[in-house]
């Protein structure tokens, strides 16, 4: 993660958030372009994620809900107006993309794989998020006639040459996709955070919710491939898994499905 120092006006946030930004040391964190997350270093530190209106209310209710299962960061406020504020606790550690951790890839792969074993076998029958295979069908539909397309997600292993090949894929067998696993969403390096390899906490849960667990295992192999520079430890995070509970099939329709995401 890296920080930046910044300073900031105060007009620019919520009259909520003014006596705790007022006098803290602020830092730039963001790491896309679809928000933006400021570091409060005052007390234990917070973060400060600012997106679009209304774009931040799943992240903000799923993070809720894995904080209650010890999963998560404790959210300290959430603001919707002209913009959407979520401010969560600081969670200790470092995120999986620290050297430390990458340094030593098979630790990592196979700390990976045990961690997301663990989420899936949690109880997902309260989650505020019951239906994200729904979701996220309706959303590839909707992504393919925008003609909104990433050719290159992953284009040695389950690429597509085109996406209407793609899009085949999904509506032949999008029906395999089952909706009954503890989704992160967004399983990748970045949002994983361990303190000295013990498990703190997941980060970005906007893309959570119940659903199949190949949405997370296929999101598992990227980040490996992405983050190391290398596809050898795809296998070897499939097998620590549990190589017996994961469909290749099942990861190829996921990422046709997540070319449209």
């Amino acid at each position: 993660m890296t920080l930046t120092p910044i300073t900031a006006d105060l007009s620019e946030f919520p009259a909520e958030l003014h006596s705790l930004l007022r006098g803290s040391r602020l830092y730039d964190s963001s790491c896309s372009q679809e928000a933006r997350v400021i570091f409060i270093d005052r007390e234990g530190g917070y973060f400060l994620k600012a997106a679009p209106p209304g774009s931040l209310k799943n992240e903000a209710e799923l993070t809720r809900y894995f904080h209650n299962k010890g999963l998560s960061a404790n959210v300290a406020g959430y603001i919707s107006g002209e913009r959407d504020w979520l401010l969560t606790e600081k969670i200790s550690g470092d995120d999986c993309t620290a050297a430390k951790y990458t340094e030593q890839p098979e630790r990592l792969c196979d700390t990976l794989a045990e961690r997301l074993f663990l989420l899936h076998a949690s109880d997902c029958a309260d989650c505020p998020v019951p239906n994200r295979t729904e979701s996220d069908l309706a959303a590839a539909e909707r992504n393919f006639r925008l003609e909104k397309y990433n050719s290159g997600l992953f284009p040695a292993i389950w690429g597509f040459e085109t996406a209407e090949q793609a899009h085949g894929i999904v509506l032949s067998k999008g029906h395999l996709l089952q909706t009954d696993t503890l989704l992160h969403g967004d399983y990748c390096l970045p949002n994983v955070l361990l303190d000295d390899w013990r498990f703190s906490g997941f980060i970005d849960l906007g893309g959570g919710g119940v659903g199949d667990r190949h949405v997370d295992l296929f999101w598992g192999a990227w980040t490996l491939n992405f983050n190391l520079k290398t596809d050898k430890y795809r296998r070897r995070f499939f097998d620590a898994y549990g190589k017996s509970r994961v469909d290749e099939e099942r990861i190829r329709l996921v990422a046709a499905l997540e070319v449209f995401g």
